[in-house]
């Protein structure tokens, strides 16, 4: 009689463990991707509801358009004491909203001077040293935060050092 081998071989047992690590190392290398999309994916997210925030009170304001704006550079006004309920006054509400964004947005706080602007203009975007912050029927808000370096995905970024500042612009006419 001839006796039938059952079982696995152990090239077999080998072959299925390789086949097995390198779908643990596939997995492995997708969570260390994942992670930094979802970061910049909730900072983004932020940024894009402090910002329809920004424009629902200026909507509802229209008549003080000049108290919300902001040109890059500027200080924002200090927060009232409460900021709930929201302040009748234009100003005060821009200076809550600033209070909001850098309470959401990490880095944003040292970033409210040179990386935040409200601003009318003819014309995208703020570059150049004679860029005009005022006419136009256009208002452009930019926000901005710090993320670690070469993690904003979009291809906004400034790097300074060890980091970098992601921005969100939205323009819309009034």
């Amino acid at each position: 009689m001839i006796r039938t081998q059952s079982g696995f071989s152990m090239i077999e047992v080998l072959v299925s463990v390789v086949l097995i690590c390198v779908g643990l190392l596939g997995i492995a290398a997708l969570q260390s991707k994942a992670v930094p999309f979802t970061q910049d994916s909730v900072q983004r997210n932020a940024a894009i509801m402090l910002s329809n925030d920004l424009l629902e009170l200026v909507r509802s304001h229209p008549d003080a358009l000049a108290d919300y704006l902001k040109a890059p550079g500027d200080d924002f006004a200090s927060a009232p004491d409460s900021c709930l309920p929201t302040p009748a006054a234009a100003a005060d509400q821009l200076a809550c909203w600033a209070a909001q964004a850098s309470a959401l947005l990490p880095g944003a706080a040292d970033l409210l001077n040179g990386s935040f602007y409200v601003c009318r203009n003819a014309t995208p975007g703020l570059t150049g040293a004679t860029a005009s912050c005022t006419g136009g029927d256009y208002l452009e808000i930019q926000v901005a935060w710090s993320a670690p370096l070469d993690s904003c995905l979009d291809g906004t970024t400034t790097s300074s050092g060890t980091s970098s500042i992601c921005t969100y612009r939205v323009r819309t006419r009034l």
